[in-house]
Formats: C-alpha cells, sequence, structure tokens
C-alpha cells in the first residue's frame, strides 16, 4: 500500500490543510484530509479497467473550507437533526446550537467538519483524531473521538469511529460523502439502488422523525428489489416532497449474525461499477 501527503493550503488561522493518499497496487486509490477527517476521492475502475473519481466534491482543498454541503466529512458531535436544539440526560436540559432553524443539525456551528484533526498514517489508511471539550455546541462530557480510514487491495474502504466521554452525552457520528459511479458531471438517476429494509422513519416538514415507522411497501421508498433511483423520486409523496427528494432513515433489518451485512447497495449499468455498503 503506498501512502502519501502533502500539505494543500491554510486555514485562515494559518493550520496547514493537507491531502492524504492511500493507494493499492492496481492503482485504485482514495484521498482524505484533516479538514473535518473528510473522504474526497475514492478514484476506483469501471468494468473496463478505467479508474474515474465516484466521490462528488471540489477540485482543490480550498473548496472544502468553505462547503456548507458536509462533502465527505466526518460528522459529529451527533449525525442528523436534534428538535429544538436540546435534550436531557439524567433530568438535565442542555441547550444546543440552532444551526438548522430551531434545531441542531450535524453537531451545530461546533460541528466536527469545521476542524482541524490530529492524523498520522496507519499500514493501510490513515488515522485522525481530535478533542471537543465539555460544553462545546452545547454537549456534555469532554470527548476524544478516532476516524479510521482503511484500504485494501479489493478495493474495500472500512470506516470506523470511535469516542471516549468522561460522562454521560450523545454521540452518533458518520461519515457524509456523496456518490456518483459514473463519475463526475452526470446523473444519478439510472443508478440501481437495494435497501434490504422494509420500513422508514416518518418525518415532518422540518426533517424531524415524528417517532412513527412507515412501511415502504407499495410506496416510492421501496429499494428492497433493485430499482433505478429515479423510477419515483418525483412522484407526488408527501415525504419526499418535504424532503426534496430521498433523505430519510431507513430501519435495517435486525438480524442476528456475527459477519457484516449489507445496509445498501449501488449499481450503474454503464460503467458496471458497484457499491456495497456493510
Amino acid at each position: 500500500m503506498k501512502i502519501i501527503h502533502k500539505i494543500e493550503t491554510y486555514t485562515s488561522d494559518g493550520k496547514p490543510v493537507l491531502r492524504f493518499t492511500v493507494m493499492n497496487s492496481s492503482g485504485a486509490y482514495m484521498e482524505f484530509t484533516n479538514w473535518g477527517a473528510r473522504w474526497i476521492t475514492a478514484s476506483v475502475p469501471d468494468v473496463q479497467g478505467a479508474l474515474d473519481n465516484v466521490l462528488i466534491g471540489y477540485d482543490s482543498l480550498a473548496g472544502y473550507l468553505e462547503d456548507s454541503y458536509y462533502m465527505g466529512a466526518t460528522i459529529g458531535r451527533f449525525a442528523n437533526r436534534i428538535a429544538d436544539a436540546s435534550f436531557t440526560i439524567d433530568r438535565k436540559t442542555f441547550h444546543l446550537e440552532a444551526n438548522d432553524g430551531n434545531n441542531t443539525n450535524h453537531g451545530g456551528f461546533s460541528g466536527f467538519h469545521n476542524k482541524v484533526w490530529q492524523w498520522e498514517e496507519l499500514p493501510d489508511g490513515i488515522r485522525f483524531s481530535l478533542y471537543s471539550p465539555d460544553g462545546e455546541g452545547g454537549f456534555p462530557g469532554n470527548i476524544r473521538v478516532i476516524t479510521d480510514y482503511r484500504f485494501n487491495e479489493d478495493n474495500e474502504l472500512s470506516v470506523r469511529h470511535y469516542a471516549e466521554t468522561d460522562c454521560a452525552t450523545y454521540i452518533n457520528m458518520t461519515n457524509h460523502a456523496y456518490f456518483n459511479l459514473c463519475g463526475k458531471g452526470k446523473k444519478i438517476t439510472e443508478h440501481r439502488l437495494h435497501i434490504p429494509a422494509d420500513r422508514i422513519l416518518d418525518t415532518t416538514p422540518a426533517f424531524i422523525p415524528t417517532g412513527k415507522r412507515m412501511n415502504v411497501k407499495n410506496t416510492p421508498f421501496d429499494f428492497t428489489s433493485l430499482k433505478p433511483i429515479g423510477t419515483d423520486l418525483y412522484a407526488d409523496h408527501e415525504q419526499l416532497l418535504w424532503n426534496k427528494g430521498y433523505n430519510h432513515c431507513y430501519i435495517l433489518k435486525d438480524e442476528i449474525s456475527v459477519e457484516m451485512l449489507e445496509a445498501a447497495s449501488l449499481y450503474e449499468p454503464v460503467t458496471g461499477r458497484k457499491m456495497t455498503v456493510m
């Protein structure tokens, strides 16, 4: 595995922002940056062996410093929205930063996506680490987090998040990459999507889950069989209109297994590329 890094730009306060490239023996490679512990490139072969980047992003790291779409970012402390920018633990209410109307989204203004992370090389990837002090963004607890990106010879990327806190708190980390298996500049509506889940969380017009669980059968949200994304994308359905498309939590089947199970798979028929999320 070949790993290289270089300083590409600097934050407004002079901190270096680096690009990391992790390449396997076939020439396929992944790229990351310590700004938001982001995954910024996935250059993988099509059915003919031609490499192309299947992540949506910016041409330079400077673009990510101004990004408002969380492109490829590690999200924290809490991915998605927290209603009314507050929660209660042990009878104490914590008031968070409201950065999405009256709600908190993706950790608020103090989210992990807008921070310079520490880093170290691994034999097959990069480890990013970050310290978030008690009260940052309104969240309780001093917390240390790690995001590991590891790449292998089968073009598999492993993303692992770790967190350690000194008191009860909430944390819900994820990666926020956007994919287009055709490569840059082409529509994704003909991508075939499979999600082995028969329910989603119903939401309000503000994207807040109501607590209801909606069965996907006979709705535009049914991807239990492989289906082009565009088939029902513009259907006259309340949830699609409120959320401006597919922006929902699918409830994965609760199966006991010692192996990783498929959460979703995506196939692009022209390039023959397929991505599976486990």
